[in-house]
């Protein structure tokens, strides 16, 4: 063996790109190489089944280093992101001794919900006793009637703590549009509001006071694109609203954080984010925020270039959490966390996978918390910086969305973000394309493992539902809604009430699978029909094979089936259905044909009524079997 390096491959000649596509298209065999290999994404733009380096050509970022303007890299030149949980205080003690005990088990940041009428300085040192501001990620959250007092309280305790403050960090979160997106009501006096909290954290130059919460975006349905887009707007609203009022850009700049939603398109979620630093970084250069300091980040226009990095929190979906099969919760929000944290955020709260029917037990908090501790101890995400960079893929994925976002941005301030808001055009977007999702969930052009697909047959979940509780603060129950708020709905919701009503009308309809002829096919349409079905949660009775029509009547009968599916070939269901359709005529059995055959016309002709396939739109058909069943 030679002990000489050698280059490999020099013996083979480059390859264009046009000689790859003289060869797709050569095995293509005349097939159209837009409709069949590239793929349309809902942001808008085309994805191509292969890149080239020639594909991110003209890319001013891919000389930059991690934490270099306009920060598509990052803001940083490490990866380490703050592992964040949410704590709903209700008692000040017990929660403390839950933070503690969560620090101990890795996490790094915490999230406080605080009761606005328990807003005080005593309570605040209860809740963080023996926890050191200047080692844990500290963000609080309150009805925003109370976040300005809330604000007060807590940078007074930390200064009353007399640690370094450069090395205090965290936030207080003002969301001055969450009253429009989740209640559909006005909030005038956000910009004077806003406007105090930028000035009470002043002394704590590493606290945000604004926060954009991209993430209502996400949990009401919207596109990538949209989230970002919207968030941009958002941002620039609240930047504009408060640098014209009289207030440093540079200070403003760095004193708003925000919050994305993580969904499950694994590499659009990490461009994303790739994407979202980039723009915004653009978005504050604008303003030409003055450094006043001797940084080695400056401009050479002397323009702060820190207060151009955005800071990023990210949360796992909710509009993609399910009810039924809820550990597969667990399975997406940790490619949900993969794609946050190799899109570099900031910060991660992983939401546990049973949220969705009941308040969190302390197994899916566990679970949650030690899913990013898995991606920092074990996969060793922390140790690698933007391990995308040059992947054709992702940096055309992040240059695209990129465009589409700005496009969206470019329109939303034609009117600017609040207006949009108070005429309803963004709510309007968003749900458009919660509608869309939901037609492509119940046609299973989109898929949902264990809701639309593959479900769990023999799950129960009614009797483990509990209230929910949107931590909401109460103080504007009663008052008329004026505005359009967004639709929280999640995404399986109406898949989730189809199967809760079949568990709660205290029947569980039998659906037998005749199967008959066609091996091959019999097995194909069975299997199709059983998951078909078992999203309604009705019991499946499969079958290996009958030898005549008859004896599989009968065995359904004895099996006292409510629906009989016969599964076999297009080419014997001529012959097959009007046999069984006969036998099963006077009977209280609905009959069911698993497939579209040629001769369906001819059957529907003889009186069979029911067909199941792949064109079916699946949750308008079991909602139809639902009432010929009796099950409201």
């Amino acid at each position: 063996m030679s002990n000489q390096r050698e280059k490999l491959f020099t013996e083979f000649p480059p390859v264009s790109t046009q000689e790859w596509m003289e060869k797709i298209t050569a095995d293509l065999k005349g097939a159209d190489f837009q409709k069949k290999l590239v793929w349309r994404t809902n942001e808008g733009f085309d994805v191509n089944p292969f890149y080239r380096e020639e594909n991110i050509k003209g890319f001013s970022w891919l000389d930059n280093l991690p934490g270099q303007f306009p920060y598509v890299r990052s803001t940083r030149k490490n990866n380490i992101w703050y592992v964040r949980h949410e704590i709903d205080v209700k008692d000040f003690l017990e929660a403390n001794q839950k933070a503690l005990k969560l620090l101990e088990r890795g996490v790094t940041s915490l999230g406080f919900h605080i009761p606005k009428n328990a807003i005080s300085i005593e309570n605040i040192a209860t809740l963080l006793d023996g926890i050191e501001p200047d080692k844990v990620e500290l963000n609080f959250k309150t009805c925003i009637s109370r976040t300005v007092e809330l604000a007060k309280v807590v940078v007074n305790y930390i200064l009353s703590r007399n640690v370094d403050v450069m090395k205090c960090f965290g936030s207080i979160e003002f969301d001055p549009f969450r009253k429009i997106l989740k209640k559909g009501q006005d909030f005038p006096d956000w910009v004077e509001q806003a406007a105090e909290m930028v000035q009470i954290a002043a002394p704590l130059p590493r606290f945000k006071a604004i926060s954009i919460t991209g993430n209502m975006f996400n949990d009401a349905g919207a596109y990538s694109y949209q989230e970002l887009g919207y968030a941009l707007s958002y941002g620039n609203q609240v930047l504009s609203a408060l640098v014209e009022k009289g207030l440093n850009p540079t200070l403003t700049a760095k004193k708003i954080k925000f919050e994305f939603g993580v969904g499950s398109n694994y590499f659009m979620e990490i461009a994303k984010f790739r994407a979202a630093r980039w723009l915004w970084a653009e978005i504050v250069n604008a303003y030409k925020p003055v450094c006043p300091n001797d940084c080695d980040n400056k401009a050479p226009d002397g323009t702060c270039r820190c207060a151009a990095k955005m800071n990023i929190h990210a949360i796992t979906s909710k509009f993609n959490q399910t009810i039924y099969d809820p550990y597969v919760n667990m399975l997406r929000t940790q490619t949900e966390s993969m794609s946050a944290t190799i899109g570099a955020v900031d910060s991660l709260t992983v939401r546990p996978f049973d949220e969705a029917f009941e308040t969190p037990t302390e197994f899916g908090e566990r679970i949650a918390v030690n899913q990013q501790l898995l991606l920092k101890e074990e996969s060793h995400f922390d140790k690698i910086t933007d391990p995308s960079a040059g992947s054709y893929y992702i940096e055309n994925l992040t240059f695209s969305l990129a465009q589409q976002a700005w496009k969206l941005f470019l329109e939303t301030e034609e009117t600017g973000f609040y207006q949009a808001l108070k005429l309803g055009k963004v709510q309007d977007a968003i749900d458009a394309s919660a509608q869309a999702r939901a037609k492509a969930l119940a046609n299973r052009k989109e898929i949902l493992l264990g809701t639309n697909q593959y479900p769990n047959f023999s799950e129960s979940m009614a009797e483990k539902m509990q209230k929910s509780d949107d931590h909401s603060c109460g103080c504007s129950n009663g008052e008329n809604t004026q505005l359009k708020k967004l639709n929280m709905t999640r995404l399986s919701d109406p898949f989730d009430t189809l199967r809760l009503a079949t568990e709660r009308s205290g029947k569980r309809p039998k659906v037998f699978m005749l199967t008959i002829g066609n091996l091959a096919m019999r097995s194909a349409r069975s299997q199709f029909s059983s998951n078909f079905f078992g999203c309604a949660g009705y019991e499946i009775i499969d079958n290996l094979g009958f030898n005549t029509v008859q004896d599989g009547i009968n065995a359904a009968r004895e099996k006292n089936a409510d629906i009989v599916v016969l599964c076999s070939s297009d080419d014997e269901y001529a012959a097959l259905a009007p046999e069984a359709f006969e036998l099963i005529k006077g009977g209280k059995e609905i009959f069911v044909v698993a497939g579209a055959p040629e001769c369906m016309e001819e059957l529907k002709a003889k009186g069979i009524e029911y067909f199941i396939n792949v064109r079916s739109n699946v949750l308008e058909t079991l909602r139809m079997f639902n009432t010929l069943l009796g099950i409201k």
